[in-house]
């Protein structure tokens, strides 16, 4: 089994409260301590950012580890071989895929996503899996661009948290530039399966993933089935 849990935003990054989307993540996962590897790229490897991620899975029960690009790396193959999560943390996506395609991680990402190791993240790491993402990378505007196509479609996480991300994505709808767009709120997640989208999982207040298609017009957002987190 395939899995990609994409969060539109939250998490450790930005509280260490109640860690159910840690959790939920932990648990896809059929043994008791898993190792799961946290990519910080995005920022970096911004060091405050590495540290709320141990802060946090140094509680929980797992095996927790990270890979730096900007001081001395590990072996990436090996390691990614020993994971049975990844987690990738939010930040520049152009920036970090360019840093991965350079290092390689992104085929072997992509081999061990065949394995069956769950792939997971948050903004930037949320986008990276999917064919195209919308991306604040550039400071000027929002941009689509292209991503690692694990998962087909288009990816616009914070798609509650930042206004000008639902009239970019109906600019892209009316443009036809792609054809639908899957909207994550921050607090929430959508969970792959196999490439299926299967349920939107929600660990803060009201939130969901959507389906984002243009119809007649007008933009109609379809949740998911929902899986709602409670501590």
């Amino acid at each position: 089994m395939r899995q990609v849990i994409a969060i539109g935003g939250g998490g450790f990054g930005r509280t260490q409260a109640s860690y159910l989307i840690e959790k939920y993540i932990l648990d896809q996962v059929e043994k008791s301590t898993p190792n799961i590897c946290f990519i910080p790229t995005a920022t970096g490897d911004l060091d405050p950012y590495v540290v709320n991620f141990y802060t946090v899975f140094s509680k929980l029960n797992c095996n927790p580890s990270h890979i730096s690009f900007f001081k001395r790396t590990v072996d990436l193959e090996a390691h990614i071989a020993d994971q049975d999560i990844i987690f990738v943390g939010g930040g520049n996506t152009k920036s970090m895929l360019a840093v991965w395609k350079d290092w390689g991680l992104d085929v072997i990402l992509k081999n061990a996503y065949d394995r069956g190791v769950v792939m997971s993240g948050v903004s930037a790491g949320a986008i990276c899996w999917f064919e195209q993402g919308l991306t604040d990378s550039w400071a000027d505007e929002l941009k689509i661009m292209p991503c690692m196509n694990i998962i087909p479609g288009s990816c616009a996480p914070h798609y509650d948290e930042e206004p000008e991300r639902r009239p970019a994505t109906k600019k892209l709808l009316e443009r036809k530039v792609i054809e639908s767009m899957y909207g994550i709120e921050g607090g929430a997640a959508l969970h792959f399966i196999d490439e299926i989208p299967e349920y939107s999982v929600r660990f803060s207040n009201n939130k969901n993933a959507y389906l984002v298609t243009l119809q007649n017009d007008q933009v109609n957002e379809s949740p998911y089935p929902l899986r709602e987190l409670s501590s």
